[in-house]
C-alpha cells in the first residue's frame, strides 16, 4: 500500500525510473537506497542539510558510491547469466571509455571495484592514455587504444606492454598502421593490435551517424582487406588479436544490436578465415539507459535490460562462431554510459520565483480604458461552459491593451493594473482547468504561462546535453512528496542566457514543458535532483558565464540511514576560473587597488571605504562562482 508520499511522487514518474535507488520516505524525503541491502534508506534533503553544515553548499555533484558498485556488478552478472545459459566457452572484459568521465574520483573507484572482473579502459587520446597508465589495474584487464593517434601516443602505447599492461592498439587507418610499424621496428617490440571496422548496418537513435559506414572512425570493408595485405607483407598478421565496433552511445533498440553484432561477427569470421589471430571480439558501446522509464525505443529510453542486451550478445556470437568452427571469443564491450550515468545527482537549490498568475485581485477606476474593464468582466463567465471562450477574451483584451500602451495612448500605470488583472484571471484559469474533464486545449494553452523557478546552477556547465542534444534526465523536487504540488515551472539557471533553462520533464504520463512543483517558503531551501548525470556531463561542461564546476561529494551510505564522505572535491573559485581564460587573478586584483587608490586621491572614497572595496574583491576573487547561502 502506498503512502501519501510515494502517491505524490509518482507524479513524477519515480516508480517508472527510479531502477530501485531512490525511495520516498513517510515524511515525504527522496531517499538513497542501497541496492545490495535492505538498510534503512537515506535522505536526500537531510544529505544536503549536513553537507551544508560542514560548508558544502548547492549546487553540488552528488556522486553515489554504491551505485556505481551496482552497474559495474549487473553488467558482468548479466554477461554471467548469459554465458551459462547458452554454454558460451569464451569470457567477458569490459572496459570503460575514459571519455564518458574523466574525473580521477570516478576512474580510481572504477579500477579499484572492476579489479574483480578484471575491468579495464579504454582511452582515446594521449591525455587519457596517461590516465590510464597511472591506474592499478588487474593483470588481466585491457587496455583499449581508439581514436586517431600520433606516434608519441603509439610510442608511448607500445612501451606499455613492457610494464605489464594489456595495452591493444585500435587501428583507425591505413595510414596509422605505418606509423606503428615504424615505431615498433625501433623498439623491437612486437604490438598488440586491433582493427576499427565500419559496420555497414545502420542503429537509431542520437547517436545514429557514429554507426554504418559513413560513420568517421575506423575502416571500410576494402581498407580492411588492404590491411590485411599489409600486415602479411610486413609479417604483422600475428598481432592482430582484436576486432572492434561501435554502434553508438545509446542503442535504444535491441533489434538494432542484434544486427550488428550479426554483422560484427561476419568480419570476425572472415578475418579469422584469411588468418588473423583474432581472440577479441569487441562490440563497443550501445548499452543503454532508460532516462524515462517508457520501456521503449526512443532517443531517451530502451526497449531492452541489460540483461536481455547480454544474453542477445552472446547468443549472437556463440551461433556464428559455432555455424564457422571458429572458438568462441573474449566478448569486449565499452559500456560506459551503463556504468557510470546513474551513479551521480546533480541537486541545486532555487533561489526565487516568477510566478506567472496573482491572487491580488484588480478593482475597476474611474477614467479606466474600456478594454481594462472588459479584460475584468471576464472573470464572470470562467466558471462552467464558456471556459475556453473566457481564456480567449483575456488574451484578447489584454494584448489590446499592451499595442496601446506601444502607440502611447494609455499610460504605465494603467499597462501594470491590466498585467495584475490578467495575472489575477491567470490563477482563476488555472483552478478552474483542474476542475474541467475536457480541459486538454485550455490546459496546452496555459503551459505558455508557467512559472519560472530560478535555480543556482549554470545549465552549460553542469547539464551540457540537455542544452546540446536535448537530453532528457528524470528530476524531481527533493522534499515535500508528501504534499500536492500546486504549481508548474519550466527551471532556469543564473546565465545571462535565454537557452539557460529546462522545459522539458519526465513525469509518469509522459513528458511534459512544465514541471509540477511547491509553493516556496521563506527561509526554507528548496532542493531540485537531476538524476543520472554521471556520463558526461562533467566532461562536457563549458564557462558560459564564468560560471566554474560545482562542488562534488562522493557519499557511501552507512546502513543505519546515513552516509559517509569517501571524496570531495571544491568548486572552482572565481580566481581558478579567471586563470582558465588567461587572467592572473594578482594582476587583476593590482590593478583594481590602483584604481581604488586613485578614487582615494580625487577624494572619491575614503581611505575606510578603501579597506572595505579591496577586501571585498579580495574575498570575491576566493568565492565561488555561484550564489552563496546568504545571497
Amino acid at each position: 500500500m502506498k503512502n501519501d508520499a510515494q502517491v505524490v511522487s509518482d507524479i513524477y514518474g519515480f516508480s517508472l525510473w527510479s531502477d530501485g535507488l531512490v525511495d520516498v520516505t513517510d515524511r515525504g524525503d527522496l531517499a538513497l537506497r542501497n541496492p545490495s541491502d535492505d538498510t534503512p534508506p537515506v535522505s536526500l534533503p537531510q544529505v544536503m542539510d549536513a553537507l551544508a553544515q560542514r560548508g558544502i553548499s548547492a549546487p553540488i555533484q552528488l556522486r553515489v558510491q554504491p551505485f556505481l558498485d551496482r552497474s559495474l556488478a549487473r553488467l558482468h552478472d548479466a554477461f554471467s547469466d548469459a554465458f551459462r545459459e547458452t554454454k558460451y566457452r569464451g569470457v567477458y572484459r569490459g572496459v570503460f571509455p575514459v571519455k564518458v568521465n574523466q574525473q580521477s574520483d570516478v576512474i580510481e573507484r572504477l579500477t579499484e571495484a572492476g579489479r574483480a572482473y578484471h575491468f579495464g579502459l579504454e582511452v582515446g587520446s594521449k591525455p587519457e592514455l596517461l590516465i590510464a597508465l597511472a591506474q592499478s589495474l588487474s593483470p588481466e584487464a585491457l587496455l583499449i587504444c581508439n581514436g586517431a593517434k600520433d606516434a608519441a601516443f603509439i610510442h608511448l602505447a607500445i612501451l606499455s606492454q613492457k610494464l605489464g599492461f594489456n595495452t591493444i592498439i585500435v587501428l583507425e587507418s591505413l595510414y596509422e598502421f605505418e606509423i606503428v610499424y615504424r615505431i615498433a621496428q625501433e623498439l623491437d617490440v612486437r604490438p598488440t593490435l586491433g582493427v576499427r571496422i565500419k559496420l555497414t548496418e545502420t542503429v537509431t537513435g542520437k547517436w545514429q551517424a557514429s554507426s554504418g559506414d559513413r560513420s568517421v572512425f575506423g575502416l571500410s570493408a576494402l581498407d580492411v582487406v588492404k590491411l590485411t595485405a599489409r600486415l602479411e607483407e610486413t609479417g604483422f598478421m600475428d598481432c592482430l588479436v582484436l576486432q572492434h565496433t561501435h554502434l553508438g552511445s545509446q542503442v535504444p533498440n535491441i533489434m538494432d544490436v542484434r544486427r550488428a553484432a550479426t554483422e560484427a561477427c561476419r568480419f570476425y569470421v572472415e578475418l579469422s578465415r584469411m588468418g588473423a589471430p583474432l581472440q577479441h571480439l569487441d562490440l563497443g558501446g550501445g548499452l543503454g539507459i532508460d532516462y524515462t522509464g517508457e520501456r521503449r525505443p526512443d532517443e531517451n529510453s530502451v526497449n531492452y535490460t541489460v540483461n536481455e542486451y547480454c544474453a542477445n550478445l552472446v547468443e549472437t556470437v556463440r551461433y556464428a562462431m559455432d555455424d564457422a568452427g571458429i572458438e568462441h571469443p573474449t566478448i569486449v564491450t565499452e559500456s560506459g554510459r551503463f556504468v557510470v550515468a546513474q551513479s551521480a545527482i546533480f541537486v541545486f537549490n532555487i533561489l526565487g520565483a516568477t510566478l506567472y498568475d496573482n491572487l491580488e485581485k484588480v478593482e475597476v477606476q474611474e477614467g479606466d480604458h474600456h478594454l481594462l474593464s472588459d479584460l475584468l468582466a471576464v472573470e464572470a463567465y470562467i466558471d462552467g461552459p464558456r471556459l475556453q471562450e473566457a481564456l480567449n477574451d483575456a488574451i484578447y483584451y489584454r494584448d489590446e491593451i499592451r499595442a496601446l500602451f506601444r502607440r502611447g495612448q494609455i499610460d504605465l500605470q494603467l499597462l501594470a493594473r491590466a498585467e495584475q488583472a490578467f495575472l489575477y484571471l491567470l490563477s482563476r484559469f488555472k483552478a478552474a482547468s483542474k476542475l474541467e474533464e475536457n480541459a486538454g486545449q485550455i490546459d496546452e494553452q496555459l503551459t505558455g504561462f508557467v512559472d519560472y523557478y530560478h535555480g543556482n546552477f549554470s545549465l552549460f556547465q553542469s547539464l551540457p546535453d540537455v542544452w546540446a542534444i536535448d537530453q532528457l534526465h528524470p528530476i524531481m523536487p527533493l522534499q515535500r512528496l508528501d504534499e500536492e504540488p500546486t504549481r508548474s515551472a519550466i527551471l532556469t539557471d543564473i546565465t545571462c542566457d535565454s537557452d539557460g533553462k529546462i522545459d522539458q520533464f519526465v513525469l509518469a504520463d509522459g513528458t511534459a514543458g512544465a514541471l509540477p512543483v511547491h509553493e516556496l517558503r521563506d527561509g526554507e531551501d528548496y532542493y531540485i535532483g537531476v538524476f543520472f548525470v554521471g556520463a558526461y556531463q562533467e566532461t562536457l561542461g563549458d564557462l558560459h558565464n564564468l560560471f566554474g564546476d560545482p562542488n562534488v561529494v562522493t557519499i557511501s551510505l552507512d546502513g543505519e540511514g546515513g552516509f559517509d564522505i569517501e571524496h570531495e572535491t571544491e568548486g572552482d573559485t572565481i580566481a581558478q576560473v579567471l586563470s582558465y581564460v588567461e587572467y592572473d587573478p594578482q594582476d587583476c586584483l593590482s590593478t583594481f587597488r590602483k584604481t581604488v587608490e586613485k578614487a582615494v586621491k580625487a577624494g572619491k572614497v575614503n581611505a575606510a571605504e578603501r579597506r572595505t572595496m579591496i577586501a571585498a574583491y579580495k574575498d570575491s576573487l576566493a568565492g565561488s562562482t555561484y550564489f552563496g547561502t546568504d545571497s
